[in-house]
């Protein structure tokens, strides 16, 4: 049986792979206003040549970073390289569910700073997906790779 636990990324090496490995972004939580953060981190992200795909079913829709945002993770037109989480952590298991659901695996489900489940995290982890936790995509890219 493979140890779930090497699914969890918490190192350097982890986060930069992620960025290296990724070109698809899904922004759960997306909003509109620029000073939100899930606004302007996805934002930074797609200036560094992601492509990000906004899932909100609020807005669902209303085109954010050039992209029609969608309601749910299962309305997304396509399999994502990671699914990154900004709601609160109790919201978290109902998104794992949804995420090991869908007919496609994501290869990252990233919970925002400030966000962590860790019984979410396992469950996903335990389904070989990597999870990080309680960090913020735009400040560890910069540090790690740099503004293109």
């Amino acid at each position: 049986m493979t140890d779930w636990r090497r699914f969890l990324v918490t190192d350097d090496a982890g986060l930069a792979a992620i960025f290296r490995e990724s070109r698809t972004i899904a922004v759960v939580g997306a909003k509109a206003g620029a000073g939100e953060p899930a606004h302007y981190v996805p934002a930074y992200l797609r200036a560094q040549g992601y492509r990000i795909l906004p899932v909100n079913p609020e807005l669902a829709g209303r085109r954010l970073h050039d992209t029609a945002t969608v309601a749910h993770v299962a309305d997304l037109p396509g399999p994502v390289d990671v699914v990154e989480i900004f709601r609160r952590p109790e919201y978290l298991p109902g998104h794992a569910d949804e995420i090991l659901a869908l007919g496609w695996r994501p290869r990252v489900v990233w919970f925002q700073l400030g966000i962590r489940n860790d019984a979410a995290a396992e469950r996903l982890a335990r389904a070989e997906i990597r999870v990080v936790q309680d960090r913020c995509m735009m400040p560890d890219h910069r540090r790690l790779l740099g503004p293109a």
